[in-house]
């Protein structure tokens, strides 16, 4: 017997379990292989930046399970996700923003680098507003993305809330 056509709110559901299933799990993985390669460097504060994000993460699977259990409480996680991680970004991109520094910039020269702007006839003073200048477009890039990304998603998901109801007070359970 053919199923019937999905409702435009069913197709929504279903749509949002995608994207928060792959947004969660993605998330995740990234945070963990990024909060190792912190731990291995000894980096303990990405490390803790690292884990909050891989909270962030879990909390979306979290969301995604509920949903699946037609549970509506679900789309608040998701949107919480969304906020929480989007919160972190922000703050680290600040606190990064706020500790560039000239000397140490500058210390992280490596010997065949110095060679090189000599041979170039440059000084390493010279290079200091190029490196300010990158470091601070990387955080602010890394900012709006994340705010433009995040917050996003937390739109769409609050957006969805009515069709989301709908479908969950139409569909039967299904098995995670």
């Amino acid at each position: 017997m053919p199923s019937p056509a999905l409702s435009s709110a069913e197709k929504t559901l279903q749509r949002i379990l995608t994207i928060s299933r792959l947004n969660g799990w993605s998330v995740i993985v990234i945070s963990a292989l990024g909060s190792l390669l912190a731990l291995a460097i000894g980096d303990l504060l990405s490390v803790f930046i690292g884990l909050l994000i891989l909270a962030a993460g879990l909390m979306e699977i979290r969301g995604h399970r509920h949903l699946k259990r037609r549970n509506p409480a679900g789309l608040t996680l998701l949107v919480r996700s969304q906020l929480f991680l989007l919160a972190v970004m922000l703050v680290y991109c600040a606190g990064r923003l706020g500790s560039f520094d000239a000397d140490t910039a500058l210390a992280s020269l490596t010997p065949d680098m110095e060679v090189m702007l000599t041979e170039a006839g440059l000084d390493k003073s010279a290079l200091l507003p190029l490196v300010r200048t990158a470091f601070f477009a990387l955080y602010s890039v890394i900012a709006a993305i994340t705010l433009i990304y995040q917050g996003g998603l937390a739109l769409f998901y609050r957006s969805k809330a009515k069709s989301v109801a709908e479908a969950l007070a139409i569909l039967p359970p299904t098995s995670s």
